[in-house]
Order: structure tokens, then C-alpha cells, then sequence
């Protein structure tokens, strides 16, 4: 019986910043990224819910909301409270992480992103 690839927080955490990056629909290799970022991410207001989380990383809540304090304590996203529910952002941090790292993620995940992605269309950011 094959044995599925093990998923770490790191991965998780790339999947659901991949994921709002998306949102500000910007590319990320842009020149002068660093000056507009301030503005787009003001303007744009991207977040997900827990549960687009969960869905996004395709675990239970507890992974998922190990992988949102994990992301929190980087600095990488934020989470605000609206109404009882939780919104997670991007924030600055995040961005040029995922800016800075993505190329490495690929290569080090590349049997864990592709089972991740086996079912459903690759994102944006994985696509040739």
C-alpha cells in the first residue's frame, strides 16, 4: 500500500499564504514590489476564513489551527475577529516571504505539493 507524503507546517503554511497572494491577484516578481505593498494590501483587504483554511490545506481544525498560530508567530499573516469568526491576512512579512522562498518550496515539497494538488487544478503560482 503506498504511503502518503508527510505534511509539515512549512508546506501548510506555504498553501495558505500561496493562497492569499492569489487574492491581491499581483505578481510577485513585479519591480518595485516593496514600495507599492503598503497600498495593495490597504486596498485589496484579501483574508480567508478558518474554514477556507482548512479547506485550502485539507486537514482537520486542529492541524489548521496550528498552522494559522505558526503563521501568526512568524509574522507572516494576521488574524482578526469579525462577528464570531476569525479572518486570516497577509501581511507585508508574508508576502515577501512567499516572494523570497516559493522557488525553494517547490523543490524541497515537489512530492508533497503534487499529491496535494493530485485531484484538482494547480494554483497560479505552481503552474509552468
Amino acid at each position: 500500500m503506498p504511503s502518503r507524503p508527510y505534511k509539515d507546517f512549512v508546506i501548510y503554511g506555504c498553501f495558505v499564504l500561496n493562497r492569499l497572494v492569489a487574492g491581491l491577484d499581483i505578481d510577485l516578481h513585479q519591480d518595485r514590489l516593496e514600495q507599492k505593498l503598503d497600498s495593495i494590501l490597504a486596498e485589496r483587504r484579501t483574508s480567508l476564513s478558518k474554514e477556507e483554511v482548512k479547506r485550502e490545506i485539507r486537514s482537520n481544525h486542529v492541524m489548521t489551527n496550528k498552522v494559522i498560530e505558526a503563521l501568526v508567530k512568524d509574522g507572516l499573516v494576521g488574524v482578526a475577529q469579525e462577528e464570531g469568526r476569525y479572518r486570516i491576512s497577509i501581511t507585508r512579512a508574508g508576502v515577501l516571504h512567499i516572494r523570497k522562498y516559493n522557488e525553494f518550496y517547490r523543490r524541497i515539497y515537489q512530492e508533497q505539493i503534487r499529491d496535494h494538488y493530485r485531484y484538482r487544478p494547480a494554483p497560479f503560482w505552481l503552474r509552468e
